[in-house]
Order: structure tokens, then C-alpha cells, then sequence
């Protein structure tokens, strides 16, 4: 019988502060490598109970529009929730971080995380999280770099997990109605529930690694990508797949159901929207151009490291 290495009323202190943690090194790695924009903090409470950390960057030399939030929320359990999750336990508990950034160059991607801790009062526990990429342009080197990264954060902990975790990526950040992915993928994974094989232990290690590799992996993009030129046409295709990104978050993403379905800070939630995105019909790129070639990288998949 596995145990839970953490009572309740420890858990719910250590797990939010270490998120607080995870955060506050994300915000300082990010504002170092934008040299410009720093980060305004929202703190909010839940009316159900808990609250968060909203802290926005805008206008920075390299990131136009991102937030790294932080929340921990609690209370009676909604039936969205306990329909879509087909549990009947009254109270929930849930905390985590979550990362979106929009620059400013077509050439530096679109990132998202997300790794929360999710625990309801009959004593169900799960973690689920991972981090996926956007190009606007997708450049075959930066692709594979963002996932060896993450394949050795996985391997670390299971061989199996970055091949497993990489498929719910590509199946997950799906626009059904587009035949399209989001993006390039990354690693996704939910409903990690301690057991005999997996303690809460090792899941929680997993967890807060995923959250650690988050800076470096992207100021490394940042770094790289945020001088190069571009063309008009370039940057109007960034809006194109900025507004296919908001196509997916407001009707797919399962994070922007719980955060409305829970009551959550309605500002905190539509954090991830770009500060500009545009819709052209019946849009087909130039065959030979970057956009064309992007198009034909966003199915599932694809084996981006070898």
C-alpha cells in the first residue's frame, strides 16, 4: 500500500509555497532575458475560497504580452468538476503555476506551462501539467532542441514518460475544426495518482522539474531569436497563429473550463489571449515560404529529435 509522504495539512503548505518558489525564479529568469519589461503582481481571492498570484509583463523588448500565475483555490466541489471528472466528493483542493508568453518577433514562439497538484476531500489525489511550444515560424533546430530538453527532464524519472507524455501533447493541443495542431507539442500528462509503482514522492520531484527547466529552456529562444528580421507578411502571419491560439484556449482548453466553471478571476484566466491576433478567410500561404513549410509541420506525430 503506497503512502502518501506528506500529511494533508502539510501538503497544502509545501506544495503552494514550492509553486510560489517556481514562480518567483521564472519571473526573474524572464525579466533578465527581455532587459526591459518587469512584472506587476495581482493578488486575488477566490470568493469560494483561495486566491492567487497574477503577475503580468507587457511591452518588454522581447515579450509583448505573458503572465506566470500562481493560484491556489479550494472549496465545494462544482458539478462541472464532479461530472466531467466522475467523482462525487463535496470539497476540492487544487494549486499549481501558469505560463503563457507572447513576443513580440515572429521568429520567438508562443510558450505555455502548466504543473498543478489536484487533491479532493475523500483523499483522490492526481499531479498533471508539461510544457508545449507555438511557433509562429518553425525552425527545425529550435523544435529539436525544446524537445530534447524536455526528454531529459523525462528520462530522469522513466524512459517511458517522454514518448507517452509527447503523444497526449500532439493529441491534446489539437484544433479539431482546423486539422491542425496548436504547435509543435511538448509534453503533457495528467491524472498522475501516487501508487505502488509511482510514489508521491517521485511524481512531485517530476513536477517541480518540469516547472525548474521552464526558464532556461525558454530564454534560451528568447536569446536566440529575438534579433532575427522579419518580414511584414511575417508578421502578419503572426496573428494568423495567434489567432488560431485563441481559437484553441477558448474552445478546447480544459484549464480555461475549470478556471470559468470554478469562478476564477476572469482576468487571470483570459491571461493567456494575445494582445493582438487577427482572422483572415480562406488565408493559404505562399508554397516555398516559411509560413507554407510551418503549416506542414503542425500534425501529429512528429519525431522532432532524431
Amino acid at each position: 500500500m503506497w503512502k502518501l509522504i506528506f500529511d494533508m495539512n502539510t501538503r497544502h503548505s509545501e506544495v503552494p509555497r514550492r509553486f510560489k518558489e517556481i514562480q518567483d525564479s521564472i519571473c526573474l529568469a524572464l525579466e533578465k532575458a527581455d532587459g526591459k519589461g518587469k512584472f506587476a503582481e495581482d493578488s486575488w481571492e477566490r470568493p469560494g475560497g483561495g486566491g492567487g498570484r497574477t503577475r503580468v509583463i507587457a511591452g518588454g523588448n522581447v515579450i509583448e504580452k505573458g503572465g506566470v500565475n500562481f493560484s491556489e483555490v479550494y472549496g465545494n466541489t462544482p458539478e462541472y468538476i464532479k461530472q466531467n471528472m466522475q467523482v462525487d466528493e463535496p470539497e476540492f483542493y487544487a494549486t499549481g503555476v501558469s505560463i503563457v508568453l507572447h513576443p513580440h518577433n515572429p521568429w520567438v514562439p508562443i510558450i505555455h506551462m502548466n504543473i498543478r497538484m489536484f487533491e479532493m476531500s475523500g483523499g483522490t489525489l492526481w499531479f498533471g501539467g508539461g510544457i508545449d511550444l507555438t511557433p509562429h515560424l518553425v525552425i527545425d533546430e529550435d523544435a529539436k532542441y525544446f524537445h530534447q530538453q524536455l526528454k531529459v527532464v523525462c528520462d530522469k524519472y522513466n524512459a517511458n514518460y517522454y514518448p507517452e507524455y509527447k503523444k497526449e501533447a500532439d493529441d491534446y493541443f489539437y484544433i479539431p475544426h482546423r486539422k491542425e495542431t496548436r504547435g509543435i507539442g511538448g509534453i503533457f500528462f495528467d491524472y498522475l495518482k501516487p501508487n505502488a509503482e509511482n510514489s508521491f514522492e517521485s511524481y512531485w520531484a517530476f513536477v517541480q522539474d518540469v516547472g525548474e527547466a521552464f526558464a532556461d529552456i525558454y530564454t534560451h529562444l528568447m536569446q536566440k531569436n529575438k534579433d532575427m528580421a522579419f518580414t511584414e507578411d511575417e508578421k502578419q502571419w503572426q496573428y494568423l497563429r495567434r489567432g488560431r491560439y485563441t481559437e484553441f484556449n477558448l474552445v478546447w482548453d480544459k484549464g480555461t473550463k475549470f478556471g470559468l466553471q470554478t469562478d476564477g478571476r476572469i482576468e487571470s484566466i483570459l491571461m493567456s489571449l494575445p494582445p493582438q491576433a487577427a482572422w483572415e478567410y480562406s488565408h493559404k500561404p505562399m508554397e516555398g515560404s516559411a509560413q507554407h513549410y510551418t503549416l506542414s509541420k503542425l500534425v501529429k506525430g512528429i519525431n522532432w529529435i532524431d
